[in-house]
């Protein structure tokens, strides 16, 4: 391989040393989409306290990140598949730095949510071009297994964010949780620019235009399992932003908590996440991704109409509350990554496109289904109501659209495409 700083490239499947570094700076840019989402958590309430408006306004701050990340993702991943991997990249982290910046000054709600938005088109770039890479170099179990690990950093996301913007809000005020990602995305540009490989040469990238664009998505919408798959993988990753959308209200309003006890409690969930995701690897010596995906979507959907049960009885109570959930985080973290690896396994031709695809699903399903707890109250029950819906719902997708157990066999051998 050459080490040409802004054209570092892969001539062959990475090896051991090669696939660490991967996974360590890949993980780090997917990290910045969850930490853009929940760094700020525990600022919710001082938020709506400060701009004198309602909590379900100030939780459209979290739609808008959301929606930046869906629609981020659309334009970046064919860009990624007609120019390279690495230049979408950095101009896609350089814009989150300049949103995180200005939001430090935001005067009111409004702009904050506007600002909200074009960070997440900015975070949009790490997320969809992480996974476009993984495809460039892996398929099947290999790519589900390379995927667990990535999955393992939107876990540790979560258990290091809430705490982390607690412990900031102690020493400052919410503007400073943004000056933090500011930085942190400042960090990343050169640790991308100089130590990524580009995993697309020119000769396998598309360059038929918005035309070939639009042909792409036409062919990937033609294709009735990966559309299903990627149904599936968007209502999974539903059930994780409802609870991130209510946990701030329904752990420290209804239940007391103030903001460092809300970081721990809320990191204690995203640590079953984290369990679920690497015994995957495990797993998938046994059993295929078409399998597990299956089982954990159906537990899922089990141990949502548990966590509503409940919050409705308030059996338990706090205890009760917080065991139904980590059940259900649990059975999310076997998803999460087994839905993406097998609809990208039907794509390779076009990963970015496929990818940008798969990621503008899951989150904008969560940017249509995170106001919705605001809606229904902020409470126990209605984040219960939300998490056990995305499940059952995905549920139902994949046994009536996706029909896994009629899909080829997911190949087992690692597939370097170029």
């Amino acid at each position: 391989m050459t080490t040409t700083p802004d054209r570092v490239e892969l001539s062959t499947a990475p090896d051991r040393g090669q696939r660490l570094r991967l996974i360590v700076i890949l993980g780090a840019l997917i990290a910045l989409g969850p930490l853009t989402i929940d760094m700020y958590l525990p600022a919710l309430p001082t938020i709506t306290a400060e701009f004198l408006t309602t909590s379900a306004t100030v939780q459209l701050t979290l739609t808008g990140t959301l929606i930046g990340l869906a629609l981020g993702q659309l334009m970046i991943g064919p860009l990624s598949d007609a120019f390279g991997r690495k230049r979408p990249l950095l101009f896609g982290t350089g814009l989150h730095v300049l949103a995180s910046v200005l939001c430090v000054i935001a005067p009111n709600v409004a702009v904050l949510g506007g600002l909200r938005v074009l960070q997440g088109v900015g975070a949009a770039a790490g997320a969809v071009i992480a996974l476009a890479i993984v495809r460039d170099l892996y398929t099947g179990r290999p790519a589900a297994t390379m995927l667990s690990r990535l999955i393992l950093v939107m876990g540790v996301a979560p258990v290091v964010a809430p705490t982390l913007g607690g412990a900031l809000l102690s020493v400052t005020s919410w503007r400073g949780v943004f000056a933090a990602l500011a930085v942190y995305g400042l960090v990343l540009v050169p640790i991308a620019y100089r130590l990524l490989p580009e995993t697309l040469p020119p000769a396998r990238r598309r360059t038929a235009g918005v035309a070939g664009t639009f042909r792409d998505y036409g062919a990937l919408f033609g294709d009735r399992a990966f559309v299903g798959l990627v149904i599936v993988a968007g209502l999974a990753m539903s059930a994780l932003l409802g609870y991130v959308s209510g946990s701030s209200f329904v752990f420290q309003q209804q239940y007391g908590l103030d903001q460092q006890q809300f970081g721990l409690v809320f990191g204690s969930g995203a640590i079953w996440l984290i369990a679920a995701t690497q015994a995957n690897p495990v797993l998938l010596r046994w059993f295929d991704p078409r399998q597990i995906l299956t089982a954990a979507v159906a537990a899922g959907a089990v141990a949502g109409a548990v966590l509503v049960t409940v919050a409705a009885t308030g059996a338990g109570g706090l205890v009760g509350l917080l065991v139904a959930m980590w059940v259900v985080l649990f059975t999310v973290g076997f998803a999460l990554p087994n839905a993406p690896a097998v609809a990208l396994s039907r794509h390779g031709e076009a990963a970015g496109t496929a990818a940008a695809l798969l990621g503008a699903v899951q989150f904008g399903i969560g940017a249509v289904i995170s106001p919705v707890v605001g809606v229904l109250g902020n409470d126990a029950l209605a984040m219960g109501t939300v998490v056990a819906g995305g499940l059952v719902l995905a549920l139902v997708v994949l046994l009536t659209v996706v029909r896994p157990w009629t899909l080829a066999d997911v190949e087992s051998d690692a597939v370097a495409a170029h």
